[in-house]
């Protein structure tokens, strides 16, 4: 290749990797289908934590819910205190028993509290046929002055439900 072929080649490679980028910053930069800036500061930290890699927007639950389907959804907010104890030690145990456990956010979706009648988070909620069956309101208990479960009671309350409710 000749140096003037080569220049062209680079050239054309440049205005393609700043188009892409271009394009890439156009789009919502969030599993929630927003911008980041959009979103609840306590949200904003836990974008990058693995345990809360499974969000579930109101769109794909409403489709579930249509559809008639069997499944789990784990409903918290971002800016909860127990939610922030317990889903460090729910996840795993839900990957653990291969459950897919669709996280919410509440915070985010907030009309949803009322949707889903959640008087608290965290709330686990599992739905057979599309119809709410069973539930776990509250977080994992964290001493023996509070209410809550502990993680066998989650861990029942999956294996009850399972495998049907693995969607």
């Amino acid at each position: 290749m000749n140096a003037k072929k080569l220049s062209i080649f680079f050239g054309i490679l440049a205005v393609l990797i700043v188009a892409l980028v271009v394009l890439n910053n156009l789009k919502p930069d969030t599993v929630y289908g927003k911008p980041s800036d959009d979103l609840y500061p306590a949200t904003r930290e836990i974008l990058n934590d693995p345990n809360y890699n499974n969000i579930m927007l109101p769109d794909e639950l409403e489709e579930k819910l249509t559809n008639k389907e069997s499944f789990f959804v784990y409903f918290f907010a971002s800016d909860c205190p127990h939610c922030r104890a317990t889903t460090p030690q729910l996840k795993p145990l839900a990957d653990e028993l291969g459950i897919n456990l669709h996280q919410f956010n509440l915070r985010e979706f907030d009309t949803y509290f009322g949707t889903m009648n959640i008087e608290a988070t965290p709330t686990i909620v599992y739905f057979k046929d599309g119809v709410e069956s069973d539930r776990l309101k509250g977080g994992l208990k964290e001493s023996e002055t509070t209410d809550g479960y502990s993680l066998d009671d989650f861990k029942a309350f999956f294996e009850k439900h399972k495998p049907e409710g693995n969607d």
